[in-house]
């Protein structure tokens, strides 16, 4: 079996690593000859996230047989936060089932591997009416201000207008978007949609990943799970899916 994967900076191993640990503890990864991908849904089953990192993103990437790896996320976050902005990250997997991390020239670690507990988790099949692409910087700024007076966030769509909302004991807040701007790159919708999401989700997810996202794209239908697009250069694909609160 050979398995080898080598970044050419740290960043974005550092995401990936940051937005699986804002949902679970322990994550097993699939390595291909394709490239690498992991999908895991937080314990509530509120949250999932879903990502592939193609073979053509690494500066060398050797994998001759599907193979499963499961780690726990906070020590492997623990050696990648080792890292510099320019480090390369190397890892590969020895013949006594450890995790050979190398970053930069340097430093090597092994980290033991666990016990692989991934179930085939199935992404939602859902018809999204509304589309929202902008600044992965603007969204951040949107979720702090609806969070000093909300733990949820609500997204409407009308037209080719769009705003988002929160209300809580301390008052409320209305953001009204309109595609006018670099940071608003398309507001879409074929009907009418309102959500509402909670930001302990959502926040933490879009602070990991944002740094090194220009856009994200946001569509969701009224009453339905929001599945967010990050277009980070280097990574194939991240998506993160929430469910909408529902009111009791």
């Amino acid at each position: 079996m050979t398995f080898e994967a080598k970044t050419s900076g740290s960043d974005d191993l550092k995401a990936i690593i940051s937005a699986i640990s804002t949902l679970v503890e322990e994550a097993t990864f699939v390595a291909t000859a394709e490239g690498i991908t992991f999908r895991g849904m937080d314990p509530s089953h509120v949250a999932l996230i879903d990502i592939s990192w193609p073979n053509s993103a690494f500066e060398k990437y050797e994998c001759d047989s599907d193979i499963k790896f499961g780690v726990r996320i906070d020590e492997f976050s623990k050696l990648i936060k080792r890292a510099e902005k320019k480090d390369s990250i190397e890892i590969s997997i020895s013949d006594q089932n450890m995790l050979l991390v190398t970053v930069g020239k340097n430093k090597k670690y092994k980290m033991r591997l666990i016990e692989s507990s991934a179930t085939d988790t199935p992404l939602p099949k859902i018809p999204y009416d509304s589309k929202i692409t902008l600044s992965s910087s603007k969204f951040d700024k949107i979720l702090g201000d609806v969070q000093v007076v909300s733990d949820y966030l609500t997204m409407h769509t009308y037209d080719s207008k769009a705003d988002f909302s929160g209300k809580g004991d301390s008052g409320e807040v209305i953001i009204e978007l309109e595609k006018d701007s670099e940071e608003i790159q398309e507001i879409t919708s074929k009907e009418d949609s309102i959500g509402t999401y909670s930001l302990e989700y959502l926040n933490p997810v879009v602070k990991a990943v944002g740094t090194t996202a220009g856009h994200i794209t946001c569509e969701f239908s009224s009453a339905k799970p929001l599945r967010i697009e990050f277009k980070v250069a280097n990574i194939g694909r991240i998506h993160f899916y929430l469910a909408p609160r529902v009111e009791s």
